[in-house]
Protein backbone atom coordinates (compact mmCIF):
# COMPACT_ATOMS: atom_id res chain seq x y z
CA UNK A 1 0.00 0.00 0.00
CA UNK A 2 0.63 3.52 -0.40
CA UNK A 3 -0.57 6.87 0.03
CA UNK A 4 -0.45 10.04 -1.69
CA UNK A 5 -1.87 13.32 -2.25
CA UNK A 6 -5.05 14.32 -4.56
CA UNK A 7 -4.59 15.35 -7.54
CA UNK A 8 -7.26 16.75 -10.00
CA UNK A 9 -6.14 14.41 -12.57
CA UNK A 10 -7.49 11.80 -10.20
CA UNK A 11 -11.18 12.94 -10.81
CA UNK A 12 -12.17 10.00 -13.43
CA UNK A 13 -10.81 7.04 -11.59
CA UNK A 14 -12.22 8.44 -8.10
CA UNK A 15 -15.75 9.41 -9.12
CA UNK A 16 -16.08 5.60 -10.51
CA UNK A 17 -14.84 3.99 -7.55
CA UNK A 18 -17.22 6.13 -5.52
CA UNK A 19 -20.30 5.27 -7.64
CA UNK A 20 -19.45 1.79 -7.31
CA UNK A 21 -19.39 2.22 -3.82
CA UNK A 22 -22.32 3.87 -3.08
CA UNK A 23 -23.73 0.71 -1.19
CA UNK A 24 -21.07 0.48 0.97
CA UNK A 25 -20.93 4.15 1.85
CA UNK A 26 -24.34 5.19 2.50
CA UNK A 27 -25.75 6.42 4.71
CA UNK A 28 -22.69 7.10 6.49
CA UNK A 29 -20.38 9.00 3.34
CA UNK A 30 -20.86 10.73 0.09
CA UNK A 31 -18.11 11.40 -1.75
CA UNK A 32 -18.04 12.79 -5.26
CA UNK A 33 -19.54 10.95 -7.51
CA UNK A 34 -19.15 13.15 -10.89
CA UNK A 35 -16.94 15.50 -12.26
CA UNK A 36 -17.16 18.90 -11.20
CA UNK A 37 -18.26 17.51 -7.58
CA UNK A 38 -14.67 15.80 -7.89
CA UNK A 39 -13.36 19.43 -9.00
CA UNK A 40 -14.60 21.17 -5.91
CA UNK A 41 -13.57 18.36 -2.88
CA UNK A 42 -10.05 17.93 -4.52
CA UNK A 43 -9.88 21.90 -4.59
CA UNK A 44 -10.44 22.32 -1.04
CA UNK A 45 -8.00 19.50 0.01
CA UNK A 46 -5.21 20.63 -2.55
CA UNK A 47 -5.56 24.42 -1.45
CA UNK A 48 -6.62 25.08 2.12
CA UNK A 49 -3.90 24.96 4.22
CA UNK A 50 -6.51 23.35 6.95
CA UNK A 51 -6.98 20.47 4.87
CA UNK A 52 -4.72 17.21 3.49
CA UNK A 53 -6.24 14.66 1.27
CA UNK A 54 -4.25 11.35 0.58
CA UNK A 55 -5.45 8.38 -1.48
CA UNK A 56 -4.83 4.59 -0.36
CA UNK A 57 -3.32 3.04 -3.93
CA UNK A 58 -3.01 -0.63 -3.95
CA UNK A 59 0.91 -0.74 -5.40
CA UNK A 60 1.24 -2.48 -8.99
CA UNK A 61 2.93 -5.52 -8.28
CA UNK A 62 5.65 -5.63 -10.79
CA UNK A 63 6.85 -1.99 -10.80
CA UNK A 64 6.50 -1.29 -6.93
CA UNK A 65 4.40 2.01 -7.72
CA UNK A 66 0.91 3.11 -6.64
CA UNK A 67 -1.73 1.39 -8.88
CA UNK A 68 -5.55 1.38 -8.41
CA UNK A 69 -7.12 3.99 -5.78
CA UNK A 70 -8.44 1.35 -2.79
CA UNK A 71 -9.83 4.53 -0.62
CA UNK A 72 -8.96 7.83 0.72
CA UNK A 73 -7.79 9.38 4.17
CA UNK A 74 -8.61 13.26 4.64
CA UNK A 75 -7.22 15.54 7.16
CA UNK A 76 -9.62 18.22 8.23
CA UNK A 77 -9.62 21.01 10.48
CA UNK A 78 -5.97 21.19 10.93
CA UNK A 79 -4.91 23.47 13.77
CA UNK A 80 -1.48 24.66 14.48
CA UNK A 81 0.07 26.02 17.27
CA UNK A 82 -0.03 24.58 20.91
CA UNK A 83 -3.57 22.55 19.88
CA UNK A 84 -1.54 20.99 16.61
CA UNK A 85 -4.27 18.46 15.68
CA UNK A 86 -6.37 17.64 12.71
CA UNK A 87 -9.98 15.58 12.27
CA UNK A 88 -9.80 12.85 10.47
CA UNK A 89 -12.34 11.21 7.61
CA UNK A 90 -12.20 8.25 5.34
CA UNK A 91 -13.87 5.34 2.81
CA UNK A 92 -13.01 2.67 1.60
CA UNK A 93 -14.06 1.67 -2.38
CA UNK A 94 -15.86 -1.62 -2.61
CA UNK A 95 -13.29 -3.39 -4.28
CA UNK A 96 -10.97 -2.65 -1.45
CA UNK A 97 -12.84 -3.40 1.48
CA UNK A 98 -12.58 -5.72 4.19
CA UNK A 99 -9.26 -6.62 3.01
CA UNK A 100 -6.84 -4.51 5.61
CA UNK A 101 -5.59 -2.04 2.63
CA UNK A 102 -7.74 1.19 4.58
CA UNK A 103 -5.95 0.03 8.08
CA UNK A 104 -1.97 0.09 6.28
CA UNK A 105 -3.20 3.43 4.45
CA UNK A 106 -4.18 4.71 7.72
CA UNK A 107 -1.24 3.76 9.79
CA UNK A 108 1.03 5.37 6.81
CA UNK A 109 -1.40 8.68 7.11
CA UNK A 110 -1.19 8.97 10.99
CA UNK A 111 2.82 8.22 10.53
CA UNK A 112 2.69 11.21 8.00
CA UNK A 113 0.97 13.52 10.74
CA UNK A 114 2.73 13.01 13.71
CA UNK A 115 6.11 12.90 11.45
CA UNK A 116 6.49 15.72 8.58
CA UNK A 117 3.17 17.17 9.27
CA UNK A 118 3.85 17.63 12.84
CA UNK A 119 0.56 17.31 14.19
CA UNK A 120 0.29 16.03 17.92
CA UNK A 121 -3.06 14.61 17.96
CA UNK A 122 -5.99 13.44 15.53
CA UNK A 123 -9.52 12.48 15.91
CA UNK A 124 -11.86 10.96 13.91
CA UNK A 125 -15.58 11.25 14.62
CA UNK A 126 -17.99 7.95 13.78
CA UNK A 127 -21.54 7.27 13.54
CA UNK A 128 -21.97 4.62 16.15
CA UNK A 129 -23.85 2.37 14.48
CA UNK A 130 -20.65 2.37 11.25
CA UNK A 131 -19.01 -0.72 12.74
CA UNK A 132 -16.47 -1.05 10.39
CA UNK A 133 -15.35 2.59 10.39
CA UNK A 134 -14.89 1.82 14.65
CA UNK A 135 -13.52 -1.02 13.88
CA UNK A 136 -10.49 0.39 11.74
CA UNK A 137 -10.35 3.20 14.00
CA UNK A 138 -9.66 0.82 17.02
CA UNK A 139 -7.57 -1.29 15.41
CA UNK A 140 -5.22 1.63 14.79
CA UNK A 141 -4.51 2.63 18.34
CA UNK A 142 -7.48 5.26 18.72
CA UNK A 143 -9.12 5.31 21.73
CA UNK A 144 -12.96 6.08 22.84
CA UNK A 145 -13.02 9.85 24.43
CA UNK A 146 -16.83 9.94 24.33
CA UNK A 147 -20.08 10.47 22.39
CA UNK A 148 -22.03 13.84 21.35
CA UNK A 149 -25.29 13.89 20.42
CA UNK A 150 -26.38 15.82 17.01
CA UNK A 151 -22.75 16.70 16.11
CA UNK A 152 -22.42 16.90 12.36
CA UNK A 153 -24.92 17.14 9.79
CA UNK A 154 -25.16 14.20 7.35
CA UNK A 155 -28.25 13.71 4.74
CA UNK A 156 -30.35 15.92 6.08
CA UNK A 157 -29.83 15.73 9.78
CA UNK A 158 -27.82 15.43 12.86
CA UNK A 159 -26.15 12.56 13.64
CA UNK A 160 -24.76 11.76 16.84
CA UNK A 161 -20.92 10.51 16.83
CA UNK A 162 -18.63 8.93 18.84
CA UNK A 163 -15.20 10.60 19.27
CA UNK A 164 -12.18 9.11 18.89
CA UNK A 165 -8.35 9.93 19.14
CA UNK A 166 -4.97 8.80 19.33
CA UNK A 167 -1.78 11.55 19.92
CA UNK A 168 2.02 10.88 18.85
CA UNK A 169 2.86 9.68 22.59
CA UNK A 170 0.17 6.75 22.23
CA UNK A 171 1.35 6.25 18.73
CA UNK A 172 5.03 6.07 20.12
Amino acid sequence: MGIRHFTYEDGAEFTARARESKELHQPWLFPPAGASAYTAYAGRLIEDPAKAGFLVCEKAPERGEAGAVAGFININNIVEGGFRCGALGYGAFAHAAGRGLMREGLDLVIGHAFGPMRLHRLEINVQPGNAASIALARSCGFRLEGFSPNMIYIDGAWRDHERWAITAEMRA
